[in-house]
């Protein structure tokens, strides 16, 4: 039988790591073979009905505003090259003129993208009727 060695900072990290690998699986195992052995696999008519006075149920596409997308875009377009600024920020004094040059012309960028998203109205939301 060999010694373990319990002494190290991190073993007690080590155990529940490995505690953790082994039990989420058979946790996620057993729960999806009891449900189905529970679950009932035939369905009703009455399930499956309309209960007391509701409309037909209809399968209807769910339609999603390109516009919606478009928004989301430019907001992480924008919030990613704001980021960028960060690290100039934290190293103004050591890029110097150089650096504060490149900034100037990545906010012009930044700017000439922005007012052409405006003018295409891609900021405006349009709603759909």
């Amino acid at each position: 039988m060999t010694h373990v060695s319990t002494g190290h900072p991190y073993f007690g990290v080590f155990v529940l790591f490995i505690l953790t690998a082994v039990a989420f699986p058979a946790t996620l195992y057993l729960a999806r073979r009891v449900s189905r052995k529970l679950a009932k696999l035939d369905t009703e008519k009455l399930k499956l009905s309309i209960y007391e006075c509701g409309p037909e149920v209809t399968k209807q596409p769910n339609v999603i505003s390109v516009q919606f997308y478009l928004i989301a875009l430019l907001f992480i377009l924008f919030d990613v090259e704001i980021i960028f600024m960060f690290p100039w920020a934290i190293d103004f004094k050591l890029l110097g003129w150089f650096g504060f040059v490149e900034m100037i012309l990545f906010i012009v960028l930044l700017t000439i993208g922005f007012i052409y998203a405006w003018k295409k109205g891609a900021l405006e939301w349009h709603s759909i009727k």
